[in-house]
């Protein structure tokens, strides 16, 4: 976006005639009686109007809000990214409708796509109880975030080395029966692209209990 300066300029016309003894003679007594206000161009005397660039100057954009979080693939470790604060950007980063979880006591929420499971997005890591019990896999990418009062916002210092240990393994899961079991991945299996790789198990579904997964 740019601003412009532009020069409006207005033309009014008047002819008068007066007795001179030659051209230089009677312009000067045009412009002295002019110049008296005997003469006043007004509206009447109006014969056109230019319109002339004078300057332009780029206007800086707004800077975008941003926010500082951990962004969390499938198969890979965790990544400290700088991402915008609008719903289109957590969208972006999580390919999808979003859907959040606050399964800690910290101040952090856990922001994934809403339909993960459904569209058979990889499975990334899993949720388990203090006891170690798994009761849920996130499916896809998914952000940690920290909150505000109203919203998402950046994690502090404190908050992103802790979730960054808490998810820094990428995992398998392995089906045993009817249950599944997560296990780490092999430090030489970690991606370092995202090119996906297929899931071992069939989306496991939320516990009935849990309304945001």
């Amino acid at each position: 976006m740019k601003e412009f300066d532009i020069n409006i300029t207005e033309t009014l016309e008047k002819t008068v005639t007066v007795e001179a003894e030659n051209r230089k003679e009677a312009e000067e007594k045009v412009q002295q009686a002019y110049y008296n206000s005997e003469y006043i161009l007004d509206s009447e005397n109006f014969t056109g109007v230019k319109f002339a660039v004078e300057e332009e100057r780029e206007i800086p954009l707004e800077q975008k809000e941003t926010m500082d979080v951990l962004l969390i693939k499938p198969g890979m470790y965790p990544q400290i990214v700088k991402i915008g604060c609008e719903l289109q950007d957590l969208q972006a980063a999580v390919g999808g409708d979003i859907e959040a979880t606050y399964p800690f006591d910290d101040e952090v929420a856990l922001v994934m796509n809403g339909e993960g499971k459904i569209n058979g997005s990889e499975l990334n890591r899993s949720l388990k109880t203090e006891d170690g019990e798994l009761y849920d896999i996130i499916a896809g990418n998914f952000l940690v975030t920290g909150l505000t009062e109203d919203d998402f916002g950046s994690l502090s210092p404190e908050l992103m080395e802790k979730f960054e240990k808490h998810f820094h393994q990428p995992e398998m899961f392995v089906r045993m029966g009817r249950s599944v079991m997560a296990m780490p991945l092999p430090d030489d299996k970690v991606r370092k692209t995202d090119t996906p790789e297929k899931s071992d198990v069939a989306p496991v579904r939320s516990s009935p209990d849990r309304d945001s997964l």
